[in-house]
């Protein structure tokens, strides 16, 4: 492909933008007459999704100029896994770089001709996935190493590295929500977790929704051992959209500006920073109010609606996975690059249910804090009145791993 005039000038006007917003040196002061090298799709963003849905894959490279070579330019392409943490620490993500073996380069040295802008093509390979852990997200940083021939053009030192974040599809183990479990988990006293700042996320699926104004479906809650400063999330309460969520948090009702889809994974977030309660959706902010001064003691963790016959006439049907409850407020970047799982060594997880058993009665916390849920231990109040408990609920517990539970990071 070769480039005319009009077609650099846009470039070189992107690659401008791209100095001022997205460089993680000091900058490389560019300007419309320099000469400039860099690694082809970094214009405006060094964030690039490499989709990897079966080994070996491949994604191809290229070097740029900014303006026609006069003579041919050699780049050499390196992976360089140090610049992950430099990348984490600048941009508040929890990248990882990809296990020492299974990626590499393919015709690393590529050379841009004479009168052209373009390079030869490098190929960045994965061989193998295998040892790679599901919950955390790779990315391969592929810097310009080395650049000789060049006439005066030099690196444009914000495009100088490109970052190939590995997207795969995933199946995963969930739980299909189920009435007859509705109850609580209650820790131990010394379990109880005191929140300054929290967040706390959940992802599920609905089969359908119920009709608008009214008919509730409820889908968890959050909350103390006593159920004040309670996070609870159900559908369709009196007024809203039978698929609007609302999250009835510590300071008052917080309704989504979001209409959900039956049939789709969605993971939402409630996160307290000091001074403000907003709920993200798929790590975007949905709806937020003001708060501040709040302190919640996490030891309570319910599933459905446990109190009187209500979990039959509010049932939320669907399924259920990755429940987690964080001693901090995720960022967005954190709260996007965790759609699929998260690692367990998170820091500020305080427990991290996947969900995803397939047997048993226990829900077993990943952060390996100790939060584990036995269901056939829990509590409920079967009449309206004061709660019982319960030692069997955890035989209700179904599963699917099926076409529908697949998950793309």
């Amino acid at each position: 492909m070769k480039l005319n005039i009009s077609t650099m000038s846009f470039i070189a006007t992107m690659l401008l933008g791209a100095a001022t917003f997205t460089s993680c040196s000091d900058g490389d002061d560019f300007d419309y007459n320099k000469k400039g090298i860099f690694v082809t799709g970094t214009e405006t963003n060094t964030l690039v999704k490499f989709k990897v849905e079966d080994t070996p894959s491949t994604y191809t490279l290229t070097a740029q100029t900014t303006k026609k070579a006069e003579s041919d330019i050699t780049v050499d392409f390196n992976i360089d896994n140090s610049l992950v943490d430099e990348y984490n620490a600048i941009h508040g993500s929890s990248f990882f770089a990809a296990p020492e073996g299974t990626v590499e380069i393919e015709n690393p040295e590529v050379t841009i001709k004479a009168g052209s802008a373009l390079s030869s093509t490098a190929q960045v390979k994965v061989v193998s996935t295998e040892g790679w852990d599901d919950s955390r997200t790779y990315v391969i940083p592929v810097t310009i190493k080395n650049v000789s021939g060049a006439s005066g053009e030099s690196v444009i030192e914000a495009s100088r590295t490109i970052y190939l974040k590995i997207s795969r599809t995933m199946q995963f183990t969930s739980l299909v929500n189920n009435s007859s479990f509705s109850s609580n988990y209650i820790f131990d006293d010394s379990k109880a977790v005191n929140l300054t700042n929290f967040t706390f996320e959940i992802k599920f699926r609905a089969d359908r929704f119920g009709s608008s104004g009214g008919q509730i479906e409820r889908l968890c809650s959050f909350t103390e051992k006593d159920e004040s400063n309670s996070s609870m999330l159900r559908f369709g309460e009196n007024g809203m959209d039978g698929n609007q969520l609302q999250w009835v948090s510590p300071v008052g009702s917080i309704p989504s500006d979001t209409r959900f889809q039956a049939g789709r994974w969605y993971k939402v977030s409630l996160v307290y920073d000091g001074s403000a309660m907003t709920m993200y959706v798929d790590g975007v902010k949905d709806a937020s109010t003001t708060a501040s001064g709040k302190t919640v003691k996490f030891q309570r963790f319910e599933l459905g609606m446990s109190w009187g016959g209500y979990n039959t006439g509010q049932f939320f049907p669907g399924r259920i996975a990755e429940v987690r409850v964080w001693n901090r407020a995720l960022s967005a970047t954190e709260m996007q690059n965790g759609l699929c799982a998260v690692d367990p060594q998170s820091d500020g997880l305080v427990a991290y249910w996947k969900m995803n058993e397939g047997e048993g009665s226990v829900f077993k916390d990943s952060s390996n804090h100790g939060m584990d849920m036995d269901w056939n231990d829990t509590w409920r109040a079967d009449y309206e009145g004061d709660l019982i408990h319960h030692t069997d609920y955890g035989n209700h517990l179904q599963w699917a791993n099926d076409e529908l539970n697949k998950c793309a990071q």
